[in-house]
């Protein structure tokens, strides 16, 4: 087990530094043999991690949906994504932050354990809903690493220094992009928050209202940043502060609930 763990570890940094080691060069051509590379070592790396949720999470009685392994399933999500639209869009750089994350979240999956069993006679529809949760913080935390970059390509642009290390595209596109991936986010946050009102028991229950709570605020805030793009024209600064403000949002309703009831109050 220990060395799947840092097998994975070590293709996601190969991954990651193939990536840097190109864009140093300064050679950001499409075809280039870097992107083989880096898709080989990337999806070497994916392909591990899944055999390492697979006997963490998957248990006798059930599935263990401890915080570690919730953190290490939810960052595998994460770069499975990126690995998946860099084949059609430009955002490979994306994993120079998102790998060496996914490295941290398989560190602590393998040197801290935390139990959190959903059993086996747990309902398909409560399973459905946990399923479309972790799609959409996935698919929201890659617009919110994506509006990240946006703000330093702004401020690249604000101080007459367009280019950057990061090699990005025009800014226009990449706006383009974080508002795609936004809709498709908010629309699996629609479903996982419909799922859980009608599956999940008493889901304004004492342990439960702060995750709720944080999730439909998320939600809201999610479709302000949609409407003020249709609507108002909202570009630059005020989406990336908006998208921002919902992933942190989204972030303490998951991480910050699990974190405090598994790990501080120990309530399983």
């Amino acid at each position: 087990m220990i060395y799947l763990n840092l097998l994975a570890i070590f293709f996601y940094l190969l991954a990651a530094y193939t990536l840097v080691k190109n864009l140093i060069a300064g050679d950001n051509r499409e075809l280039h043999p870097f992107r083989n590379r880096y898709f080989l070592f990337g999806y070497t790396a994916l392909l591990i991690h899944a055999t390492v949720l697979y006997q963490n999470i998957n248990t006798i009685g059930g599935l263990n949906m401890g915080f570690f392994n919730a953190l290490s399933l939810m960052s595998w999500a994460v770069s499975l994504g990126v690995m998946l639209a860099a084949l059609k869009k430009p955002l490979e750089n994306l994993a120079i932050i998102i790998f060496p994350l996914t490295c941290l979240a398989l560190a602590l999956e393998l040197f801290f354990k935390s139990t959190y069993m959903v059993p086996d006679n747990t309902p398909v529809g409560l399973r459905i809903h946990i399923l479309l949760s972790v799609f959409a913080y996935s698919l929201l935390t890659i617009a919110a690493l994506q509006s990240c970059l946006l703000a330093l390509q702004d401020r690249q642009i604000s101080k007459k220094r367009p280019a950057s290390i990061m090699q990005l595209p025009p800014m226009q596109l990449m706006e383009n992009l974080l508002v795609q991936i936004i809709i498709i986010g908010f629309f699996m946050l629609s479903l996982s928050l419909a799922t859980g009102l009608m599956f999940v028991q008493d889901i304004f229950a004492q342990h439960l209202i702060h995750k709720t709570v944080l999730s439909i605020l998320a939600w809201i805030i999610f479709g302000v940043v949609i409407w003020g793009r249709w609507t108002r024209g909202w570009r630059g600064k005020k989406i990336i502060r908006w998208t921002i403000g919902g992933f942190i949002s989204l972030m303490l309703a998951y991480f910050g609930s699990k974190f405090v009831l598994e790990l501080i109050l120990n309530r399983v």
